[in-house]
């Protein structure tokens, strides 16, 4: 399905991805929190236990392209719809990578403290019995989601770019499914990317989920010398 929406794309700034969370439907028990390092032991004990979810930010380099391009390649075809381990949405609006990893973030583990009744319940309860094409149209035709995203976009430290302008980089979720599973959500996947089964008691920010999840970017990208300006958010309980 080509894509007929631009969105101005979204900042990984916690404060715009709290924000646009509530004001969808999630519950202000939980909010979005700056990760500083994926690697030192003393930042990440910093951060609310459990985290639910990672929202991740990596440049899009050409050799990060061509490796994806040739994963996907090699990726079955995803066709599910109804209670499946995690809910998958494919992108179809271009510039809005930080929306769907965003739904990706507050629509899988979090999906019991969702307001009822509200936006994103409904939203919930639409897409879960649609297969992925679907589920993407209606995420394209949402007013709802348009508005927004429109008012989240202008939220940020910086200064929003002209519609149809974005910075080379894309947002991917991780999150552990109801099946117990590490999953790696991007809207331009085929489906969602299972990195293996976490111990029962491990979150997304366990050491076997980053070494499954986010650090293989990092790394991939010091190998060829690349862009290694990469951020990240962690969605989790608001600190008391």
């Amino acid at each position: 399905m080509a894509a007929q929406k631009i969105f101005v794309p979204l900042e990984n700034n916690p404060v715009v991805m709290t924000e646009l969370a509530h004001k969808l439907g999630l519950s202000s028990d939980l909010a979005f929190h700056d990760v500083y390092s994926l690697k030192d032991d003393d930042l990440i004990a910093l951060l609310p236990r459990p985290a639910q979810a990672l929202l991740f930010v990596y440049p899009e380099t050409p050799q990060g392209e061509e490796f994806l391009s040739n994963q996907s390649a090699q990726e079955p075809d995803y066709n599910k719809a109804g209670d499946t381990p995690v809910l998958f949405y494919r992108q179809t609006i271009t510039h809005a990578c930080g929306l769907i990893g965003l739904l990706h973030c507050i629509t899988n583990p979090t999906r019991s403290q969702i307001h009822h009744g509200s936006d994103l319940d409904n939203l919930v309860k639409q897409a879960t019995p649609l297969k992925p094409e679907a589920r993407a149209q209606l995420l394209h035709d949402s007013d709802i989601l348009d508005a927004a995203h429109d008012a989240a976009a202008h939220m940020g430290d910086t200064e929003a770019p002209p519609r149809g302008q974005c910075p080379p980089q894309a947002f991917i979720a991780f999150v552990k499914g109801s099946d117990g599973h590490l999953y790696e959500l991007e809207g331009r996947r085929k489906g969602p990317v299972d990195r293996g089964l976490l111990p029962e008691d491990a979150d997304v920010l366990s050491e076997q989920a980053l070494k499954a999840g986010p650090l293989p970017f990092m790394e991939r990208e010091n190998d060829w010398g690349g862009n290694a300006m990469f951020s990240c958010t962690v969605l989790a309980n608001k600190f008391s």
